[in-house]
């Protein structure tokens, strides 16, 4: 078995110890030093050792991995690395997609992203990254799956509505923030990420594969346009980094590892990064080598890596860089401190040096310690160099293995639908509480109305009772009265029907004779009375 991948000639042939591949690391250089040429090269050795390779095609130039390298012009190249196993070959690649236009397409779930990716891609602040991580908490809680984008806004959605009932438990939910977030969507929605984020996921294992000649298969990411969105690329390529590292088993050290991850312009990942994610890039980088993976960033400025990744990329390849400012001759001073180099080596000198093409390596050797830098002239790649060929692409995505697994989309029941069906379910108890109530109203007002009817009957009754009690009662008292008047008349006319049968002729004359005589007594009284007072 081959223990070693060979990358170019320098004092010796510059080689890579297989075993020490997932102890990572980095290929830098400026702008048009050879980085491309040399991560073809590694990919082919890689494959021809039976390993996976993983790597984004920014450029365009590396998909033609696929084709031959027919150019004719390679021979001072090949004498100058005493290349003597150099053999013109395409290799087995797949081509792979975030917008599924020029390769397979790539997505992944909202959930398999996590709150701290997320964040990222939709540059929240603290508060922000606050809520959404509060409204994964209720998802998982509730047993919501947030697989894409519709998914995660009716969540958003959700949380927001009953931010009270959930602010006893989480805190405080502001809906301003959640505002934010749903306007963030819009905005990855408009670079395509309503394609990334759905179903079917990437299965990881489709990156560890073998071609049926035992090579192992390169995977490249179509990023042409994907790059022109840093953010998301870099999100998108650290969250399949992220999902090796969940996915794969632990495996300790291998003899050669399961797959080697190459993220290129690896700036991009840095620039920006909240410490909450630097710290999970960090962990990612120094756990993945136990589950057999390797990783090497390739970037133009090999001090946007911070230290304490750096720190963990034991195989390093720099190409040129060029100094003509007091701050970029500090960047190659502390470059020239990462290596091992021999006591009078100018290193600095040599890497503002460096021809197209060539580098200073420093490798892990059998050991585990760095070996000591060399001036190294890469290998020629045996693959062709430059674009591929329109109909060579097409025809390696049409006969992809992969294209039925992972050509249509799949919706099945999740988050959005779960809300949708929970909010009919609330709607329709509502309007079963509704249509009861109305019909208790109707009932009470119905009752309530013949209550009125009954208590105006009453009434009415109580009314006309009266009125005829009263009638009675005058009645009664007119007849007491005529019965009074009658019977006074009656007595009356008794009285004079006795006096006129006692008064005989008689007696008429003998009282008026009386009367007379009283008549004249009384006047006679009278008159010795007042006579009497005259004296």
């Amino acid at each position: 078995m081959t223990e070693k991948v060979y990358l170019g000639f320098g004092k010796e042939v510059a080689s890579l110890e297989l075993d020490k591949l997932n102890r990572h690391g980095i290929i830098a250089g400026a702008t048009g030093t050879g980085k491309t040429i040399t991560l073809k090269v590694l990919a082919e050795q890689l494959s021809d050792a039976g390993i996976p390779v993983f790597l984004s095609d920014i450029k365009g130039d590396l998909a033609s991995l696929a084709e031959a390298n027919t150019n004719d012009d390679l021979q001072g190249r090949l004498e100058a690395t005493q290349y003597t196993t150099f053999e013109p070959k395409q290799y087995p690649v797949e081509i792979w997609d975030v917008l599924g236009e020029e390769g397979l397409p790539v997505r992944i779930t909202i959930s398999e992203m996590g709150p701290i990716l997320l964040a990222r891609l939709l540059g929240l602040n603290d508060t922000q990254t606050g809520i959404l991580n509060i409204v994964f908490a209720v998802a998982d809680e509730q047993g919501l799956l947030l697989i894409d984008l519709m998914d995660f806004r009716a969540m958003l959605n959700y949380v927001a509505e009953n931010a009270k009932e959930l602010a006893s438990h989480y805190g405080t939910i502001s809906k301003a923030s959640i505002g934010v977030i749903l306007r963030s969507i819009v905005v990855l929605e408009q670079q395509g990420g309503a394609r990334f984020f759905n179903e079917p996921s990437l299965e990881i294992n489709d990156f560890l594969r073998q071609a049926q000649d035992g090579r192992g298969v390169i995977n490249i990411l179509n990023a042409k346009q994907l790059y022109t969105l840093p953010t998301l690329y870099a999100t998108v390529l650290l969250a399949l980094l992220s999902e090796l590292y969940e996915e794969l088993p632990e495996v300790g050290d291998l003899d050669k590892p399961k797959l080697v991850f190459f993220f290129d312009e690896a700036h991009s990942l840095f620039e920006g990064t909240p410490k909450a994610l630097l710290d999970q890039i960090e962990l990612i980088v120094r756990l993945i080598r136990s589950k057999g993976v390797g990783v090497f960033f390739v970037t133009q400025n090999p001090t946007d890596i911070p230290d304490t990744v750096a720190s963990q990329l034991g195989n390093r390849i720099q190409h040129g860089l060029r100094a003509f400012t007091p701050k970029e001759l500090t960047v190659v001073k502390a470059v020239a401190q990462t290596f091992r180099q021999e006591v009078d080596m100018d290193l600095e000198k040599i890497i503002q040096e460096l021809k197209v093409g060539e580098a200073v390596v420093s490798t892990l050797q059998a050991d585990g310690t760095p070996s000591f830098s060399d001036r190294v002239m890469i290998y020629p790649p045996q693959s062709k160099i430059g674009t591929i060929d329109p109909t060579v692409l097409l025809s390696l995505i049409n006969h992809s293995t992969l294209l039925v697994k992972y050509q249509e989309t799949i919706n099945r029941t999740s988050a959005h639908e779960q809300l949708n069906e929970l909010v009919a379910e609330q709607e329709a108890a509502l309007i079963a509480e509704a249509e009861a109530a109305e019909h208790e109203a109707v009932a009470a007002k119905q009752a309530a109305e013949a209550e009125r009817l009954t208590q105006e009957h009453e009434k009415a009754e109580a009314k006309q009772e009266a009125a005829v009690a009263k009638e009675l009662e005058r009645q009664r008292k007119d007849a007491e009265k005529e019965f009074e008047r009658a019977q006074k008349a009656a007595e009356k006319a008794r009285t004079k029907t006795s006096t006129r049968r006692t008064d005989s002729p008689m007696d008429r004359f003998t009282k008026n004779i009386m009367s007379s005589v009283g008549r004249e007594v009384g006047k006679a009284l009278t008159r010795g009375i007042t006579g009497m007072f005259k004296r």
